[in-house]
């Protein structure tokens, strides 16, 4: 998957379910059935973090 397709994929989970979307994208991560696709999930996760930015204390 290109970069561009993660940041794409990112974006519109993180629209669709605002910030259970990294939690979404971990259980996909832990559930792929083979490194390469978690490693996406991973990254995918990654970058709704980026999106979601620092924490409001």
């Amino acid at each position: 998957m290109l970069q561009s397709d993660i940041t794409q994929y990112a974006h519109a989970l993180f629209v669709a379910h605002g910030d259970k979307a990294e939690a979404e994208a971990a259980q996909k991560a832990r559930n792929a059935q083979n490194t390469a696709e978690s490693r996406k999930w991973d990254q995918i996760r990654l970058h709704i973090k980026e999106l979601r930015g620092a924490r409001q204390t």
